[in-house]
């Protein structure tokens, strides 16, 4: 419980917290942050870490000159990408071997069906699941076992990333110290979070209706 609450008041006061990182590591938070959107993209075991809130907070503190935009954008949108490609090829190669070692019990059909539908629809899955929570850490990693074509992947991916990245920093650096917001951070916050699951929550809910 101690450790859920830690990591309840570190989302809640990311601007705080961040702020403190950069006094206390300097031009080390670059690589903090590059760490935690890698992480967050790229690993299927750690989707709970703050993406959208991270974004639009260290924008603002590139805006108060904390943090210089020139260099975390970019810096950021290689991680996102990083991470992204490291998914998909996880899951590719954790597909390949579940094939062989499930006897059966995943079906090559199965796959087939993944295959198809990211061959379809992959692209704008890829370019929208950037956007919401749990979802962008888990699209990539399905793409790698459906085996989605690497180079519609890596086209859509890259342009997530700089959409993703750009949008959200782009926003914390015009909008995040503005009185209102810059005083209400923590609701502002939460509001970025719950925008950013709302497309997942209707669709459970759609979901729901439809199965009843």
């Amino acid at each position: 419980m101690e450790l859920l609450a830690f990591f309840v008041d570190i989302i809640l006061h990311l601007d705080k917290h961040l702020l403190e990182m950069t006094q206390q590591y300097g031009i080390w938070v670059y690589g903090i942050l590059f760490l935690i959107i890698f992480c967050e993209t790229g690993l299927v075991v750690t989707p709970f870490l703050p993406g959208d809130s991270l974004l639009f907070v260290a924008g603002a503190l590139c805006g108060m000159g904390a943090l210089e935009l020139q260099w975390l954008a970019p810096l950021l949108m290689i991680a996102a990408f990083s991470g992204d490609n490291t998914n998909y090829w996880t899951g590719r190669l954790v597909g390949t071997r579940l094939l062989k070692r499930s006897n059966g019990l995943i079906k090559h059909e199965h796959l087939d069906k993944t295959h198809a539908f990211y061959e379809k629809h992959g692209g704008k899955t890829i370019l929208f699941a950037r956007f919401l929570p749990i979802i962008r850490t888990f699209a990539p990693f399905v793409a790698g076992i459906g085996v989605m074509r690497y180079q519609l992947f890596l086209l859509f991916s890259a342009l997530g990333s700089l959409l993703w990245i750009g949008s959200l920093t782009v926003a914390g650096y015009f909008f995040g110290n503005i009185p209102v917001i810059k005083n209400n951070l923590t609701l502002m916050i939460l509001v970025i979070i719950f925008v950013s699951l709302l497309p997942a929550i209707i669709e459970f809910i759609r979901h729901r209706r439809a199965s009843n």
